[in-house]
This record gives C-alpha cells, sequence and structure tokens, in this order.
C-alpha cells in the first residue's frame, strides 16, 4: 500500500518518532490564512479598517505561535505595526504569520499581509507586524515556549 505524504502526515510522523529541532518547529507552524474584503470591514474611504487588519494579524500570530510551541500562548505585546498600502474593499488579502525570534518562555511572530485584486494577478504587501507571546501554565505562569 502505498501511503500519499503530506504535511501534516510528516508532521504527525515527526512528532511521534524524534524530537523535531527549532527550526523544524518554525517550517512547520508557518500559517496562511485567506480573507475577501467585504463591505462590512471597511472604512468611508473603502478601505480595510486598520483595527480589523491588527485583529486579523493578532488571530493569525496565536495560530503561528500556538502551533510553533502546542502550549497555552497569550499575546503580550505588538510592535511597530507598519500599514504601506491600503486594501481597498472587494481585494483578497494572504495573512503570512511566521516565528522571528524564540526566547525562554515567548516567542515572536511576523505576520504580513498581502492584497491581491480580485481578478487580476497584482499581488503586494501591504502591512507588517510583530507580535510577542508567552506560553503560560494553567495558572497562567510563565513556562517554557518549547
Amino acid at each position: 500500500m502505498i501511503q500519499k505524504l503530506t504535511r501534516n502526515s510528516i508532521y504527525s510522523r515527526q512528532t511521534k518518532t524524534k524530537k523535531m529541532t527549532i527550526d523544524e518547529r518554525i517550517e512547520l507552524s508557518e500559517t496562511r490564512i485567506f480573507k475577501a474584503v467585504f463591505p462590512n470591514t471597511t472604512n468611508h474611504y473603502g478601505t480595510l479598517f486598520g483595527g480589523t487588519a491588527l485583529q486579523l494579524m493578532d488571530e493569525a500570530s496565536f495560530i503561528c505561535a500556538t502551533r510553533f510551541s502546542r502550549k497555552r500562548m497569550v499575546t503580550i505585546s505588538s510592535d511597530r505595526i507598519d500599514f504601506d498600502k491600503s486594501i481597498p474593499e472587494g481585494s483578497i488579502i494572504e495573512l503570512v504569520a511566521k516565528v522571528v525570534k524564540v526566547g525562554n518562555t515567548s516567542c515572536k511572530i511576523q505576520v504580513d499581509i498581502f492584497t491581491e485584486r480580485m481578478y487580476s494577478n497584482e499581488r503586494e504587501l501591504a502591512v507588517t507586524g510583530h507580535f510577542t507571546f508567552v506560553a503560560i501554565n494553567e495558572y497562567k505562569n510563565p513556562i517554557p515556549v518549547v
């Protein structure tokens, strides 16, 4: 019987048979989320609300941090958020979250939002930001992130 290897099956096999390196954890935890920008998420200029972008970025970074550590994670800070391009209504956005720094109890996640015109191949980086998460135990005390 031939088994088709997928990212999930490789991940399951790695976690059961050997301890993953930090680099392997980082690679497997990269998180991508796609969304359509509808009128209910835009401001009076017809572009994505900045607060909505921040909420989506925090969600993507939380998923990435949790997939990286497989522990309870909480956001402790958001660093510089650069809104380089506006994101117009009717766009498709992709959020890409990846671990860029690992500490003892924390990790830093970079999130990029790319915007695509719905009916063309244009794609550009619109927003970049960094979020820091801490691993906690059931008593909400910091614990090692890996």
